[in-house]
Formats: structure tokens, C-alpha cells, sequence
């Protein structure tokens, strides 16, 4: 029996019920098998009173500390956020917070290795304790851990640190190992585990009758991300404007509400393009088999779980040549690679709707990303780096 610690700051709750989510569904997969247990820590980052008392801290402040959450047994610590720091202490301040609740855990639970969700504050803070307690320590690069903050100043010297300290390190995409190595973390040490989709969930059902249901007449274009720039939704908007009697929605929350509202006010799209905000799984799962094409003009990602969603729905994807696109697209039913401008979005959309790919082909695309297969690489890995701890 295989016993894993998940150490994730991204990881579901009350008040975030879609953050996190592949994550969950990931230590979900897991746990699952009947070679491993799992236990989840996934802190919480406050800051010190009255700022704690902000609403974007309120109600993580008010969160039970243990809680059964789909079955997972989850503890979520505090550690001091300090504002006005850029983060340059969360790791250390995670891993002294996070610590004797270890050793509480460890009486009933000797887990076997410590793997941390995510580079940052995750990946340096599970380092600590896994000198701490003796133990292999895997981190999982998922995106803008690298990208973001791996290349800020005072925090990735921390992230490189981290990667080379630790026993074993994973990857999303081929490509993102590739920039890993060129960060300076050993390639040795990396190993890409493609992130896996819910086939059951996500499945076509039919366009038209789920257009229907959703009340949708015409040509449905849907994009699926947090309304941060990164994502690029101004740059569909601006494609969507080209393509009459395209309708646009756009499914996620986020900081760049207000400047994306304003666009669509200024190009009176008001009509044609909807944000819909932070959409529950079922919901996001109706809309993608109802929606002709998913587009998602980021700058940088990883391997989106968006883009593995969209083609297990039967439902073709836009997207630039960012991060594991060219591992998903592999052929001309999966969907079209772009430049990341409104034209060649607006080109290759207008070509989907105009021929559309038969859904099963689609969705035959996404049969090899299962969360099954995930968690057999995902079990394998760490049980590796257990073996090979105690062999040395």
C-alpha cells in the first residue's frame, strides 16, 4: 500500500467550488485505487487580523480546518499571507504552519511521499518538510507556476531551487518539460504525465438538440478560462465581431471582467458575446457538446484540461501554439493551431462551423487521456520514488 500526502493550495472548497478542480479529480483518480491511500492538506494563505477580515479572505478565514470533502480526508492549515510581500515568503511561512499538523497526521498515517500540487508556494514548502520527515517529495509543474512564477525575480530562484532539490518532478506537456530544463531543473528528474478528462461527463450529445436545451439558435462558439489577460479572451471577442450571427460565451471569473464588459459595450456585442462567470462542471459539460468550436487564445499554458474537455465533448478546439497544444491537436478533427490574433482565430473558426468534424471523431481524439490512465503513471511514479529512497 502506497500512502500519499497531497500538499495543494489549489484544491476545492465552499467558497471556491471550481478551484483547483482537476486537482481534485486527479487525487480523486487516486484514491480511487485500491494500492494507495490518500490524505490532502491543502493551507490556506491569511493574512494577519483586521486584513483577514477582507472579503477576498472572509470566507477562506471561515473554512473548517478538517472536513470530508468527496470522500477525502482534507485538513487546510493557515499560514501568514503578508500582504505587499510578492510572495517571496509563503513558502517558508507554509511550511513551518503546515508542519505539526504533519506530525498529528503521521500517527495514523506514515505516509510514504509528499506530492506537492503545484511549483509555488507548494513545491519549495514540500521540500522542507520532506527533509523534515524523512520522505520523497514529487512536484507538479501545471502551468503558470513556471511561466508566471517561475520567471519573477524573488520567487523563481525558489521554484529552480525546488526542482532541483526534489526526488521527482512532473510535467503536463512536453513542452513545459522542455522549459523546465532550460530553467535549470534537471531532465532526469522530469517526467510528463498528461492530465486526464472525465469521459463520462464530458460526451456529445447531440448539437442540435443541446442547443435547444440551452436556448441557442445558430452557431455557438464557447471559451473556457479564468477572465484573467493570459487567457486571451479579448482576442476571441475581437475574432467572434468578424463572424456574423456567431454567438460567443464565455465560461470563468476573474480580475478582467470589467475591461472585457467594456469591449463588448464599445464593439456593441451585447447581443452575441455572454460571460457567464464560474460555471459548475455540469453545466460547463452541457454548454461544450452544444457549442460548434471551444476557443482559448492564451499566451501560455500547460496542457489545458479545457481543451481536453471540448474534444471528449465532441466539440473541435481553437488555440495558439502555447504549451501541450500540438499533443492534443493531432489531427483536423481535434480542432485547428493558430497565430494568436482575432483573424486567424476568425479564419479557423468560420472554417469548423462551415464543415464541422463528426463529433465521434472528435471525441476519439480524447480517448487515450483517461484519469485511469493518469493515476496508473501518476501511482507508478511515486512508488518509485519511494523504492528508490529506501534502496539508497
Amino acid at each position: 500500500m502506497l500512502r500519499v500526502l497531497i500538499l495543494s493550495t489549489l484544491f476545492p472548497d465552499a467558497s471556491r467550488p471550481n478551484f483547483g478542480i482537476f486537482v481534485e479529480r486527479q487525487t480523486l483518480s487516486l484514491a480511487e485505487r485500491d494500492d494507495v491511500e490518500v490524505r490532502v492538506v491543502a493551507p490556506r494563505g491569511l493574512p494577519p487580523f483586521p486584513l483577514s477580515r477582507l472579503a477576498r479572505y472572509a470566507r477562506l478565514a471561515t473554512l473548517p480546518e478538517r472536513e470530508q470533502w468527496k470522500g477525502l480526508s482534507v485538513r487546510r492549515p493557515r499560514f501568514l499571507n503578508l500582504p505587499g510581500t510578492g510572495g517571496r515568503y509563503h513558502a517558508r511561512a507554509m511550511a513551518a504552519a503546515v508542519a505539526p499538523l504533519l506530525e498529528q497526521i503521521r500517527k495514523d498515517f506514515p505516509f510514504d511521499v509528499i506530492s506537492a500540487e503545484f511549483f509555488f508556494p507548494d513545491g519549495p514548502a514540500a521540500v522542507l518538510l520532506g527533509k523534515r520527515f524523512g520522505v520523497p517529495v514529487s512536484i507538479k509543474a501545471r502551468g503558470s507556476d513556471i511561466h508566471d512564477w517561475g520567471r519573477r525575480t524573488t520567487i523563481g530562484p525558489q521554484v529552480v531551487a525546488a526542482g532541483q532539490a526534489a526526488d521527482g518532478v512532473l510535467a503536463v506537456s512536453e513542452a513545459m518539460r522542455g522549459d523546465m530544463i532550460a530553467m535549470g531543473i534537471p531532465g532526469d528528474r522530469i517526467e510528463t504525465i498528461t492530465t486526464g478528462v472525465d469521459l463520462a461527463r464530458f460526451a456529445p450529445r447531440g448539437r442540435a438538440e443541446a442547443k435547444a436545451e440551452l436556448g441557442v439558435a445558430g452557431p455557438l462558439v464557447l471559451s473556457v478560462g479564468a477572465l484573467i489577460p493570459l487567457k486571451g479572451h479579448d482576442i476571441v471577442i475581437e475574432a467572434v465581431r468578424t463572424l456574423p450571427g456567431v454567438t460567443l460565451w464565455i465560461a470563468g471569473e476573474g480580475g478582467d471582467r470589467k475591461r472585457l464588459e467594456a469591449q463588448i459595450e464599445r464593439l456593441a456585442l451585447g447581443e452575441r458575446v455572454k460571460l457567464l462567470g464560474s460555471v459548475p462542471p455540469d453545466r460547463l459539460a452541457a454548454a461544450l457538446a452544444a457549442a460548434d468550436a471551444m476557443a482559448l487564445a492564451s499566451e501560455r499554458e500547460g496542457l489545458a484540461n479545457a481543451w481536453l474537455e471540448a474534444i471528449a465533448s465532441g466539440t473541435p478546439v481553437v488555440i495558439p501554439d502555447v504549451g501541450g497544444a500540438r499533443q492534443v491537436v493531432t489531427a483536423p478533427e481535434a480542432g485547428r493551431i493558430v497565430a494568436r490574433t482575432p483573424a486567424a482565430f476568425a479564419e479557423a473558426l468560420a472554417e469548423i462551423i462551415a464543415a464541422p468534424p463528426a463529433p465521434a471523431a472528435t471525441r476519439a481524439i480524447a480517448a487515450p487521456f483517461t484519469w485511469a490512465a493518469n493515476s496508473a503513471r501518476y501511482r507508478g511514479f511515486l512508488q518509485h520514488l519511494v523504492d528508490r529512497r529506501r534502496a539508497t
